[in-house]
């Protein structure tokens, strides 16, 4: 079973909580949850999360999780369950916030994909992997940036991209997979969750998504 949480933080919430940057973001979250891993920690959290910005001043993190969250101290957060037929579409639209990273044949060092085309490039030829065919003409690459924050006493550096489009499941376990535990590296960071809705669930009006009821928190 997962979870989705949407996590509404106005600012007096964010001042409360220190939410200064990624790092603390990941803290918030995280402590809204036990920690079930084993001693070595290198288990997956079961935690998946995405920043949305500010709506009306007021900042939502969508959350899904495989156990339900904590009462928050600050902040409203709102949980529903998500029907396993939620994850049986043939064909969804997408939104995900990604590390795209590639290994170095020479190095073997991990650097970052450069460029909107290149991104997609990679995006799309990891598709199969994840269990999914992008459609390429739908396919946008939004909001490229590199993310500098504190962990501890190193400065830990992500190269992030938003994507949104068209998506096709090709293989249904891989797809379930991807979805419920997240694809690329930085998952612990915010990236990496795919926000989905089935095609046949909305229709597009004056620009605008109409979602089903069964669209997950934040999608309106």
């Amino acid at each position: 079973m997962r979870l989705l949480s949407r996590y509404l933080l106005d600012p007096a919430d964010r001042h409360a909580l220190r939410w200064t940057d990624t790092y603390s973001l990941h803290r918030i979250v995280y402590a809204l949850f036990d920690d079930v891993r084993g001693e070595d920690k290198q288990d997956s959290s079961g935690i998946l999360f995405a920043d949305k910005g500010v709506r009306q001043g007021v900042n939502q993190v969508i959350i899904l999780s495989d156990r339900p969250p904590r009462a928050p101290q600050w902040g409203t957060l709102e949980t529903r369950s998500l029907p396993e037929s939620y994850l049986q579409a043939e064909r969804y639209a997408f939104e995900v916030i990604v590390n795209p990273v590639r290994r170095e044949n020479r190095s073997g060092r991990i650097v970052p994909v450069r460029g909107r085309e290149a991104i997609a490039d990679w995006f799309c030829g990891h598709g199969p992997g994840w269990g999914f065919a992008v459609e390429e003409s739908s396919l946008q690459v939004t909001d490229v940036q590199v993310d500098r924050f504190r962990k501890g006493d190193a400065t830990a550096t992500i190269a992030r991209a938003t994507l949104t489009g068209e998506l096709t499941v090709t293989e249904r376990e891989a797809f379930v997979r991807a979805a419920c535990q997240g694809i690329g590296r930085a998952r612990a960071f915010g990236c990496g969750l795919l926000q989905i809705v089935p095609l046949e669930h909305f229709a597009f009006e004056k620009g605008k998504m109409r979602g089903g009821s069964t669209a997950p928190p934040g999608r309106k």
